[in-house]
């Protein structure tokens, strides 16, 4: 199990991630935008979310670092922009960790499947911080 960090941009997470990438020397960045996902015949995509940035990572020094723009409409607060992602094989471990933080806090997303991970959750705890919980298979 690990815990990596997650930052949000607000628009600009490619440009900041290639400036990291840079400047840490890391492989080149792989993007996956809001309008590379699946489509939804219940929500229609907004044209100014399409080309932002939903997901990219960079290793640097041994940890991972995850990166997003935050979608069109959600609130930004440049400094409060970061949140803690538990990444885990144990899918059980995610769902205890997963309903103990969220005790007192606010569930931003149940524990559910994604197109992307067969178990992916997020919310804010009652300290006020932000957690994404995500199963790797």
């Amino acid at each position: 199990m690990a815990i990596d960090v997650y930052i949000n941009f607000n628009g600009n997470c490619r440009e900041a991630v290639t400036y990291y990438a840079e400047v840490f020397e890391t492989d080149p960045p792989q993007f996956m935008t809001f309008g590379e996902n699946p489509p939804n015949p219940e929500f229609t995509l907004p044209e100014a979310a399409k080309d932002l940035i939903m997901h990219t990572r960079l290793s640097i020094e041994g940890s991972t670092v995850m990166f997003s723009d935050v979608f069109p409409g959600m609130a930004f607060t440049e400094g409060n922009n970061i949140s803690l992602s538990l990444v885990s094989k144990d899918l059980e471990s995610i769902k205890s960790v997963f309903h103990k933080l969220k005790e007192g806090g606010k569930v931003g997303m149940e524990l559910q499947e994604t197109f992307w991970s067969k178990c992916y959750g997020s919310l804010r705890d009652k300290f006020g911080i932000e957690w994404q919980f995500n199963y790797e298979s």
